[in-house]
């Protein structure tokens, strides 16, 4: 809302109407049943974490898992089972080692690597001038310090 002299007026009570929305729609108490058959009577959703929601029941706040809860609680929280961890990598290069075929490639493909790493190189070398260039000498010394 724009005043007389054209600065806009703040809307007062916005801020805690947004809280007090926030806060019913957590009051709501429900029932929680796990998995495994424990049930949560009455409870409010005090907080949702990663790894799962805290419930403020009459007895205490307990702490529940996702994987102990149902698979649609689960899906209402928006919680995405973790993929399981991948095997190391030294895990699969021991596996193929124990299959002979599978180490002889691995062996033969290593050493065209490395040939072909050591040809680069060698061609590097041989095309690179020299820094420094070395001095001539004289007709005169070089016959000098062959007689000596």
């Amino acid at each position: 809302m724009e005043t007389k002299n054209g600065r806009i007026r703040r809307v007062k009570y916005c801020g805690t109407l947004i809280l007090a929305v926030l806060f019913a729609s957590l009051a709501l108490s429900e029932d929680f049943k796990t998995t495994n058959g424990k049930v949560y009577k009455d409870a409010t959703v005090s907080r949702i974490e990663a790894d799962g929601i805290e419930l403020k029941t009459k007895t205490g706040i307990s702490k529940v898992y996702f994987t102990e809860l149902p698979q649609d609680v689960q899906e209402r929280f928006h919680w995405v089972k973790p993929e399981a961890p991948r095997e190391p990598f030294y895990g699969r290069w021991a596996a193929a080692a124990e299959d002979p075929a599978v180490l002889a490639k691995i062996i033969a493909a290593g050493s065209v690597i490395i040939a072909g790493v050591a040809l680069v190189i060698g061609h590097i070398r041989s095309r690179r001038q020299p820094t420094m260039l070395a001095r001539r000498t004289s007709r005169r010394k070089a016959v000098h310090r062959a007689r000596s």
